[in-house]
């Protein structure tokens, strides 16, 4: 299976991570692809009319993407899964790794408005709206209880490559100093062979 992605990607990370949890680490040819809103890459746009990462290409040509839809295809492949598979567990699993991943979304859309546009044209009210949602959605987060063991969930990995990404792009945001909860969490995280061999910092 070819995985395009781009070591910074959250939801690419996340992709990674789920399958190194998984044990399917081995089964996925990983294929950097540079992509942005301004610069499509030519395979990637040829698997996937998006043209977005992660996308994964199965061996009989089939495209998946995006990251939460991967990742239920490799929960398939094994007897574990990293969604709890029924009731409210399963709902609060599903509603926290939607929130990491507008967390996610939230901060790539303040990179890009800093990074890829032009100056004159920037919109710093649109750039301080989208991380505050970042703000809220670490605050929401650090109002829970959640630890990294053994029984992982696609909530804690969408949660935690959220947490790297900010770590990665916006290091001026001290959320351990402001959410010592989430720094012990990611503390426990960052020690688990999937997060050290999926580092974007390598």
């Amino acid at each position: 299976m070819t995985l395009y992605y781009a070591g910074p990607s959250p939801f690419a990370r996340k992709v990674l991570v789920a399958a190194h949890e998984l044990g399917l680490q081995s089964r996925l040819n990983p294929v950097v692809a540079s992509v942005s809103p301004v610069g499509q890459n030519a395979a990637v746009a040829a698997a996937n009319p998006l043209a977005k990462i992660p996308t994964l290409v199965l061996e009989n040509g089939q495209a998946i993407f995006d990251s939460r839809v991967i990742i239920e295809y490799l929960d398939s492949l094994t007897d574990r899964s990293l969604t709890p598979p029924s009731g409210e567990a399963r709902w609060k699993a599903l509603t926290e790794q939607a929130q990491a991943d507008g967390m996610a979304d939230a901060a790539l859309l303040a990179r890009y408005e800093a990074a890829l546009r032009p100056e004159p044209l920037r919109w710093a009210e649109w750039e301080a709206g989208q991380l505050d949602k970042v703000h809220r959605g670490l605050d929401a987060f650090e109002a829970g209880t959640r630890s990294a063991g053994d029984d992982l969930t696609i909530a804690d990995i969408a949660l935690g490559c959220a947490l790297g990404y900010l770590d990665f792009r916006f290091s001026e945001i001290d959320w351990r100093r402001t959410h010592p909860k989430l720094a012990v969490f990611y503390g426990q995280l960052s020690s688990r062979p999937s997060w050290i061999a999926t580092d974007p910092k390598g």
